[in-house]
Formats: C-alpha cells, structure tokens, sequence
C-alpha cells in the first residue's frame, strides 16, 4: 500500500496546541483524534489484504465467526450480535459472501422467521488464506510488540464495557 506524502509535522499534535490555545486543555480530543486516524490506517491496510480474496475487514470477520461455531452457521441474528452490528449490515455482509459463494443461507429450523448462514468450503479455504496474510502482517500492528498489543487491548477495554459492548461482571 504507498504512503501518502509525510507532512513535516504531526497534524494531530499541532490541532491540539491550537485547541489548547483556543479553549484549553482537552486531552480527550487528541486521544480520540489519534484513535480515529488509526482506525483509518488499520481497515486501510487490512482491506488491501483481503480485497484480492474478494472481501472486505468486516465480510472477513463474519466468515471468522462462522469458522468459530461448531457447526459452521449461526442464526443471522447471532452474527449481529456477536459482530456488535445493525442487522441491516449483517444481511448486507451475507448476501454479498452468499454471491461470491463463501456462505450459503437456509431457513432456521428452530426459528420460523429466523435465518441460518453457513460457511461454504470455498469459505474456509478463503478464511484460511486471508488469516495466513494477515497474520504475516501483524493485523497492520506491526509497529508495537505483543506486550503493547496486550496494553491496547486493555486501555480500550474500559471504554467498551461503558459502551454496553459486554458485561464485564
């Protein structure tokens, strides 16, 4: 993936000097200025990866999921929930892996209105694949060391418990 052009300086520590100037500090804005640019240049660095596979991150970690169920399907509402998205993007996910023939979907048995999707074996052999480079690259973490990927982990965790993402109990 090119670069794009280096600045001669860091935007985000120069927006907070400014911000500081202008209405104090607020440590917070840089943090979550810093944090967003990353996730910029983490789904960037990641899409490249699995885009010749025929996926994207999140087409990618839905097939993770299905992989990690015993049997190889989930209700779509399952998938939802444990992706921690809409379920409008979990059916647009599925169809578009439906269309290139990772996952097939059938009724549920045990829900009437519900939905099952399945990893095909052209999914796990895609999955397969796709983890290998992305592993080979870190996850586009490359920079930091396992202690600092562990420490990440752990800053941000706080903040998702306070989101609701899960109980920490």
């Amino acid at each position: 993936m090119p670069k794009p052009l280096s600045l001669s300086f860091d935007p985000i520590a120069r927006a907070d000097e400014l911000w500081k100037r202008r209405w104090g500090s607020v440590p917070s804005m840089a943090a979550i200025t810093s944090i967003m640019r990353a996730q910029q240049i983490l789904l960037g660095q990641v899409d490249a990866v699995v885009k010749p596979y025929g996926l994207t991150f999140a087409r990618y970690e839905a097939l993770v999921l299905l992989t990690f169920s015993q049997s190889g399907e989930l209700p779509m509402s399952k998938i939802g929930e444990r992706l921690m998205v809409h379920p409008t993007s979990v059916t647009n996910t599925v169809d578009r892996l439906v269309r290139s023939g990772l996952v097939a979907k059938r009724p549920n048995p045990n829900d009437g209105r519900g939905t099952l999707a399945s990893i095909t074996d052209r999914g796990r052999e895609v999955v397969e694949s796709a983890t290998r480079d992305l592993m080979a690259m870190d996850f586009g973490l490359g920079v930091y060391d396992a202690e600092d990927c562990s420490r990440i982990f752990e800053v941000l965790r706080p903040l998702r418990v306070a989101a609701g993402d899960f109980d920490a109990e």
